[in-house]
């Protein structure tokens, strides 16, 4: 018996000059009433419908040397007439997305993420496919790598060539990133890692894949051995100013600034935040790889798939980034408690906490979170940093009912022993009963206060059965992430807006509830043009405030669109909304000894 021809891909980067993919399926056996062709709308791990098919510049089909009719039926599915096969559907896609989530294509590199590029053949997601990459036609282009995941079926490593994937699902979980690129390659618990850097950068290789190694090795170790991949990658593209990551079952793809990387030398603040986004993505290959919620099991990418669960899937995943790089090593106490200060103050100073919920962000990730507006920190919360921060409360409070018997790991161990193992989804209603089983008691009020209620993670309470300390403190500039205590006596003024240099001018990015701007009638887009009859400096505005005090009556001048309008407000003292965390240098030593257990992942 003859085994099930497989969907063959084929896809160049025809054109780099003009940004333009050459994608080609070939179907042995097409679907006798006229072939479907759909492309997926968004890609998982980014719950936004993104309609990848905007991109696609013309699509054409053929049959035995002929043209086969093609009719679109809607935004990103198209119907070849009925024919026999083989069937060939070749299309154009323009590449022009610099992120994580679609295609990107010049002269310097190629990227791309299947869900973008190749169609999925309508009721035949399941069969196998074979994959073929080539390079751009050209001696030029000889010298280009490929970096993928991708199993290989005759390409050698790093090379153009054949690869395979199992189906459909699985064909557009692996990035592909083709040019000129960095590589470094090391093992973690016996798995091949390697990390591919596209961009003009100077970086301390051997010390980035020896705390990259470090990092998957806590993680595989904290979900147990073996890993769930055979082998693993880390896909980055270093530009100027960048942050974004996006998980795949066997790679992240990564987008960083060039600064972040390690040189010779110390690296500062900016390569532990890099660290943290590796740790984020590559325990993701656990939590939302592998333990899915059941909406996206299987996974509907032609539409939006709701779940209430994203604030474990995003907000626990954000808990243990950084916690692993201090369990780990890579960073002391002192340093994890400066980047645990800095995730709360921006979950303080959004008035959105107070409005949705963490199961209601979860839910509404498709039109609130992934599409922010002038009033989103006024009416959204987040499910990655506020979940951060109701995982760490949810492990201390799981830690006190136990008597240091269960934690959160606890929790994530189970949750991939009976969902990841299995394949199956997480049930919207699962977590609530599993955390209730593990601590023996009932922890419906925390859920119902913390989760599904409004209620700010009650740190305060909770980390000095650890031997810290939450503090609340006015924010002191504006470049203050808080993350440290202060050193001012008195509180700043506070106008009640967030501000960003657009042009080289300075416009309100949004008007925060409650605040002088909001009452006086300021609105986001207005650019400030003067405070007090002094001109606004867009690089010094801080220092302008500075010379004012909490309670004067000022003039602020705007541009709204090509209108010049004069507010009066009366300054505000900064709130107190910028969180540090402090060590309690009287704790007993029993408490600081939870401190160690907990830091440690005892």
């Amino acid at each position: 018996m003859s085994a099930t021809p497989a969907i063959r891909y084929h896809i160049q980067p025809a054109h780099p000059g003009a940004h333009l993919f050459r994608v080609r399926c070939e179907v042995a056996v097409p679907a006798a009433e006229g072939q479907l062709f759909r492309l997926p709308a968004w890609i998982p791990g980014s719950y936004m419908i993104r309609d990848f098919a905007r991109h696609v510049v013309v699509a054409r089909a053929a049959a035995g040397g002929r043209a086969v009719a093609l009719t679109k039926l809607d935004k990103d599915t198209w119907q070849c007439a009925p024919c026999a096969g083989p069937l060939s559907f070749e299309w154009e896609v323009h590449a022009w997305d610099l992120s994580v989530r679609g295609a990107h294509l010049d002269t310097t590199h190629a990227y791309f993420n299947g869900s973008s590029v190749f169609p999925a053949v309508v009721g035949q997601e399941h069969l196998p496919c074979a994959v073929t990459i080539a390079l751009p036609d050209g001696e030029g282009w000889k010298h280009w790598r490929v970096a993928t995941s991708l199993p290989r079926a005759g390409a050698l490593p790093w090379s153009a060539g054949d690869y395979a994937a199992a189906d459909y699902e699985e064909l557009i979980d692996h990035p592909v990133e083709m040019g000129e690129f960095l590589l470094g390659e090391f093992e973690a618990c016996g798995v091949p890692h390697a990390v591919a850097i596209t961009g003009r950068v100077r970086v301390d290789l051997e010390r980035l894949c020896r705390d990259l190694k470090t990092v998957c090795e806590h993680h595989i170790r904290f979900f147990g051995e073996p890993a769930p991949m055979a082998r693993y990658l880390f896909l980055v593209t270093a530009v100027g100013e960048g942050y974004g990551g996006l998980e795949h079952r066997a790679s992240t793809s990564l987008l960083c600034g060039r600064d972040d990387l390690p040189r010779s030398g110390e690296p500062g603040d900016g390569y532990r935040t890099f660290l943290g986004l590796c740790s984020h993505e590559y325990f993701h290959a656990w939590n939302v790889k592998r333990i899915r919620p059941a909406a996206f099991v299987p996974c509907d990418l032609g539409r939006e798939a709701y779940t209430r669960l994203l604030w474990v899937f995003e907000g626990f995943t954000s808990y243990y980034d950084d916690l692993a790089l201090v369990r780990s090593g890579l960073i002391d106490e002192a340093g994890y408690l400066k980047m645990l200060g800095e995730t709360a103050t921006r979950v303080w100073r959004g008035p959105g906490r107070l409005r949705q919920s963490l199961a209601e962000s979860s839910f509404d990730a498709w039109n609130k979170f992934y599409k922010p507006d002038a009033n989103t920190p006024n009416a959204v919360v987040s499910y990655y940093t506020k979940g951060a921060l109701v995982a760490l409360a949810l492990d201390l409070a799981l830690r006190r009912a136990s008597a240091g018997a269960r934690s959160l790991d606890d929790v994530m161990r189970a949750l991939w022993a009976r969902y990841g193992r299995s394949a199956d989804g997480v049930p919207e209603d699962g977590i609530e009963p599993l955390v209730a089983e593990l601590a023996g008691q009932d922890f419906g009020a925390f859920f119902a206060r913390h989760v599904h209620g409004v209620e700010d993670a009650p740190l305060a309470e909770l980390l000095p059965d650890v031997g810290l300390r939450f503090n609340l403190r006015p924010a002191e500039s504006g470049s203050d992430n808080g993350g440290r205590p202060g050193t001012r006596s008195e509180p700043r003024a506070d106008l009640g807006l967030r501000t960003q240099v657009a042009d080289g001018e300075l416009r309100v990015s949004h008007v925060l509830d409650g605040g002088p701007a909001q009452a006086a009638g300021i609105a986001a887009g207005d650019v400030l043009v003067a405070l007090e009859g002094l001109r606004v400096q867009p690089r010094g505005f801080d220092r302008q405030l500075d010379a004012l005090r909490p309670g004067e009556c000022v003039h602020l001048h705007v541009f709204r669109r090509d209108e010049l309008l004069v507010f009066a407000l009366t300054l505000a003292a900064a709130p107190a909304d910028t969180v540090f965390i402090s060590v309690d240098g009287d704790a007993a030593d029993a408490v600081v000894q939870r401190r160690r257990t907990w830091l440690s992942g005892g």
